[in-house]
């Protein structure tokens, strides 16, 4: 078998192994410097555990040299996750279920004498309606000579933007962006408030710590003793702090949209019909994205059919919502995102490689943009033909919602706003959208005047 392979360009920090791609098929190379640790971790017992309790993504071990390197060990076939997020796109409650997940893990694997020797969100993933941890060469022999080495990385990547979400009341998956490795303790410490100083568990983990960490101790010998007992008081306190945190309640203006919109029944009563008369009749159909998708009704519409659903929208309280929504009902066929359309997710990293954009990351076979074009024409400023470029790259087919200038919607948008749409009009955007997709079927909603379209991307 040939040797060629591509080494994943999100991989290159841990020198314990790494991820490679080969004919189409994504595997993990364990290294000879970690065969101690990953032999203690699969003997012990540990991962048959995690993977029974859903804790950790399984994994099918190949003992073949894929990449013919000589530092080569195992070769790992992981469960494949067909869709990668980031926590930049998650609510505050899914951030809040990751950390909580990463330290019940740590508590897990102590029990096997391991520790977990990275603590980032990026080890954490969305699988089948939960989060799931990924990173198989995450657990090392536990040391009680050494503290917790993920330590500051769990209070910069996990810790840090609950507590300043929680504090300020405001969304800040953005700000996360900013700082992709985590927001710095003394960033932290300086944006919150002086009264988060009275809460102990605060003021120990971010403002202590950042104290610390300033004055470069955070490495140093100061005890050559770090117990399990310790390790767990220092868990404990930490689970006690982030279970109290609560996610900002703000409500945007399209936030009650479709609570508002079940007042008109035949309106959204008919919307559904369609729809669902449409995906029933539409074929291989096996993934979708359900853009704007506010409290995600139609995307539960989809999931009842089987069809994996990433459902998106910049309303961060709204995908909060649904996915505390999707936690009671146990619905493992919709994603929840947090995504602004009008500047999603960029490519980031080392040569911007390292975290693909959500637009490479999304292409589905269906999408859906309902009650969605004028929030990007009117309310972002975004010509017709750049919207129709940009469902283009994301799907092949495409159920999409115009809603026509008299809307009251529409109205209210403009009520403060200067009136520059001229070109706001059903037969500029069919003309649009007519470059990249042919029009199959139009629909009327009601009596309400707006206009389902289904399309097929041209071959």
């Amino acid at each position: 078998m040939s040797n060629s392979f591509m080494h994943h360009p999100a991989s290159y920090r841990d020198p314990s192994g790494f991820i490679f791609i080969k004919e189409a098929v994504l595997y993990r190379q364990v290294n000879q410097n970690f065969k101690e640790h990953f032999d203690h971790f699969i003997s012990s017992g540990c991962y048959e555990s995690l993977v029974k309790k859903n804790l950790l993504l399984p994994h099918e071990i190949i003992n073949e040299n894929l990449t013919g390197s000589g530092e080569w060990y195992l070769t790992l076939k992981p469960e494949h996750i067909p869709f990668i997020s980031y926590a930049y796109e998650w609510s505050f409650n899914m951030l809040k279920d990751a950390a909580l997940l990463t330290l019940q893990l740590l508590k897990e694997v102590m029990g096997y004498g391991l520790v977990l020797k990275d603590a980032t969100p990026y080890n954490i993933q969305w699988h089948q309606g939960k989060f799931i941890f990924i990173d198989t060469l995450s657990f090392e022999k536990y040391n009680e000579q050494e503290p917790w080495i993920a330590y500051r990385q769990f209070c910069e990547g996990f810790l840090s933007p609950l507590l300043l979400m929680h504090y300020s009341r405001i969304q800040l998956q953005q700000l996360q962006l900013a700082y992709p490795d985590g927001i710095p303790l003394a960033v932290t410490s300086s944006l919150l408030p002086g009264r988060s100083k009275y809460s102990l568990h605060t003021y120990l983990h971010i403002h202590l710590h950042a104290r610390i960490s300033s004055k470069n101790l955070s490495n140093s010998k100061q005890s050559t003793n770090f117990s399990k007992q310790k390790l767990l008081n220092l868990v404990a306190s930490l689970e006690s702090l982030i279970i109290r945190l609560k996610p900002p309640e703000q409500k945007s203006a399209w936030s009650e949209y479709y609570n508002e919109a079940s007042q008109r029944k035949d309106y959204l009563q008919h919307k559904k019909e369609i729809i669902q008369h449409w995906v029933e009749n539409l074929p291989d159909i096996k993934t979708a994205i359900d853009l704007g998708a506010n409290d995600g009704a139609f995307s539960k519409l989809l999931a009842a059919k089987g069809i994996n659903v990433l459902t998106a929208d910049f309303d961060a309280g709204c995908i909060n919502n649904l996915y505390n929504d999707i936690k009671k009902t146990g619905e493992i066929n919709i994603q929840p995102l947090v995504v602004d359309l009008s500047n999603p997710s960029p490519a980031t990293g080392v040569n911007n490689e390292e975290r693909s954009s959500f637009i490479d990351r999304c292409p589905v076979d269906l999408v859906m943009g309902l009650a969605l074009l004028h929030h990007l024409a009117i309310g972002k400023n975004i010509p017709f033909p750049l919207i129709a470029d940009l469902f283009q790259r994301i799907g092949k087919t495409l159920i999409i919602e115009f809603i026509p200038k008299e809307d009251e919607k529409i109205k209210g948008m403009l009520k403060d706003k200067r009136d520059i749409y001229n070109n706001y009009t059903e037969e500029n955007f069919t003309s649009a959208f007519s470059r990249y997709f042919i029009i199959q079927k139009k629909q009327p909603v009601g009596n309400s005047g707006r206009i389902l379209y289904l399309m097929e991307k041209h071959i």
